[in-house]
Parts: structure tokens; C-alpha cells; sequence
């Protein structure tokens, strides 16, 4: 009786209209001048992001001295490497690079900031004050693919938001720097 219902069910299903095409995306913007970025706004919230992050407290004490060895996961940030040229010699030239890899990694952690690792323990400051500053990176020529971020269990939680509010720090320090020289 089971194969007769397969069946039935596979001529009801060929019979059904084919689902709506979707709409062709648009055409992406033709790529031209970066804006010049608001270097004071972003020292400013770039300071504010690390006050803020300097006041977050780990809701598990055994995780507060915890370094993690790891190999590289493929989700998490970009990371600023000598190549970007944010050194204060390079963004005096050409702060295009740099500026590109900072926006990079700040849409990251807005994803991150909003994905289920932070569920339990939400940070809606610190969501906030990535989003004001991503308001004043300018953007680059769109945004890099980014890989999705897997569901976690629940007991992975806690690890995975320890690691991403480390990284979240040191990257917030290391733009702090780039955006105190650029503001001079």
C-alpha cells in the first residue's frame, strides 16, 4: 500500500504549477571613489567599543583566563595582516586597504554579535556600537562572501562567545590605533 501513496504523491507533485522565478538581482553599483571617512567619529567610537568591551564580564569565571588553542576555524574574521597597510606610513598614502579590511571584519562581528552564540547572553551595546561605526567606515567595493555561521550547541556557546569577545577586543585595540593616527 506504501509504494501506491509514493506514487499518488509523485503524480500530485508533477501536476503542481512550478514555483515563481525569483527576481533577477540587480546589478551591483559600478565601483568608484571611496568617501573620505569621518576619522574623528571613528576614534571616538572605536574608543567607545573598547569601553564597552573592557566592561563585559564573563558569566562563567573558569573561562576568564581560558586560552584556546585552535586551528583555524574558516568563520571567523578577517584578519588585518601587514598587506592591508594600515600602518601609520601606508594610511597616510592610500587608507583604501585598510579601510576595506576594518569594515570587513566589522560586518563579521555584527553577524557574529547577532548570531546564536550570543542568544543566552545577549550585548546589544556592543551590537550597537559596531553598527555606528560601521555607519562610518566607508565601504569599500562591496562586501567579501562570507561564510554562514554554523548553529552551535549549547554547550558550545559559552566557548564560542569567550573566543569571539577576545578576538572582538584585540581587533577593537588594533583599529582604535589606526583611527587615533588617522584623526591627528
Amino acid at each position: 500500500m506504501a509504494p501506491l501513496r509514493r506514487l499518488r504523491l509523485c503524480l500530485l507533485l508533477a501536476l503542481l504549477p512550478p514555483p515563481p522565478a525569483a527576481p533577477a538581482p540587480a546589478p551591483a553599483p559600478a565601483p568608484g571613489p571611496l568617501r573620505p571617512p569621518d576619522w574623528a567619529a571613528c576614534k571616538v567610537l572605536s574608543r567607545e567599543l573598547s569601553r564597552l568591551l573592557a566592561a563585559v564580564r564573563e558569566p562563567h569565571p573558569v573561562l576568564e583566563g581560558l586560552q584556546l588553542l585552535e586551528d583555524e576555524p574558516q568563520n571567523w574574521p578577517p584578519r588585518i595582516r601587514c598587506s592591508d597597510a594600515c600602518d601609520p606610513p601606508s594610511l597616510e598614502s592610500n587608507h583604501t586597504r585598510c579601510l576595506q579590511r576594518v569594515r570587513q571584519a566589522l560586518q563579521h562581528y555584527r553577524d557574529l554579535l547577532g548570531s546564536d552564540i550570543f542568544r543566552e547572553q545577549p550585548q546589544p551595546q556592543l551590537q550597537s556600537a559596531v553598527e555606528r561605526l560601521l555607519r562610518h567606515v566607508p565601504d569599500g567595493h562591496g562586501r567579501a562572501p562570507r561564510p554562514l555561521l554554523a548553529p552551535t550547541l549549547l554547550w558550545e556557546q559559552p566557548v564560542h562567545r569567550h573566543r569571539a569577545l577576545n578576538r572582538l577586543r584585540s581587533f577593537a585595540a588594533l583599529i582604535g590605533r589606526v583611527f587615533n593616527h588617522s584623526a591627528r
